[in-house]
């Protein structure tokens, strides 16, 4: 793996400027957002958090409580939604009963965090990664499929590397605060958004000079 990230977020935060992620309320509803956009696009999740706002289930003791078919009627525009109710249901009871706020939670450290995150039916490392980078404020970098197009596409990974050998090597070389990490990712999901598509729109890519795939496909409209 090879690459200059730091030169790649500061060209993306040139271009796109701080992109204010995680978009959420309050850090709890970023979480469940985190579990909600598993297999779906961030529309739908927006649906699904609009409906447990307006019932009033935006609270971990609240949603700990909830009966699984109240949420899961809630959680339907997000799909899949009597699994996704199951997990919410099991993350707000594990962080009600084991680490009683989030707020408390940000003052452990982030390996012990993250252990215990991915012992929870559901919650895998991307996830896991989010809800420590976002809601905890902790230096973690969250690896996702944007992450993996973008840097192959540069050449700098084969794109299959292990998920935590992957964040590791993000996380050595891009600054050390967790405003960056976060802001990073985000910058890459905005930048495979607007030209690092499944079919990549190459003309005004920042990344375009030293990219291995421009040149090699046609834009859109080109």
């Amino acid at each position: 793996m090879r690459g200059d990230l730091r030169r790649l977020y500061r060209k993306l935060l040139g271009r796109y400027g701080s992109q204010g992620w995680w978009p959420a309320r309050s850090a709890f509803e970023m979480t469940v957002g985190a579990i909600l956009t598993q297999n779906t696009a961030w529309l739908n999740v927006e649906r699904a958090i609009g409906g447990l706002r307006r019932a009033g289930y935006l609270s971990p003791e609240r949603m700990s409580r909830a009966r699984a078919a109240t949420l899961a009627r809630l959680v339907r525009p997000a799909g899949y939604f009597n699994q996704k109710a199951a997990r919410l249901r099991g993350w707000s009871k594990f962080l009600v009963d084991e680490w009683g706020s989030l707020a408390r939670a940000k003052r452990r450290r982030a390996g012990e965090l993250r252990s215990e995150l991915l012992a929870l039916k559901g919650i895998g490392p991307e996830t896991a990664d989010s809800i420590l980078c976002y809601a905890l404020g902790k230096p973690v970098f969250v690896v996702d499929a944007y992450t993996r197009r973008i840097l192959s596409r540069l050449g700098w990974i084969s794109g299959d590397e292990p998920y935590d050998d992957l964040r590791a090597w993000c996380e050595s070389r891009l600054p050390a605060e967790s405003g960056d990490l976060g802001e990073m990712h985000a910058l890459l999901v905005r930048h495979a958004k607007e030209h690092c598509r499944k079919r990549p729109v190459c003309d005004g890519c920042v990344a375009a000079r030293s990219c291995e795939c421009a040149g090699a496909v046609v834009s859109e409209g080109g």
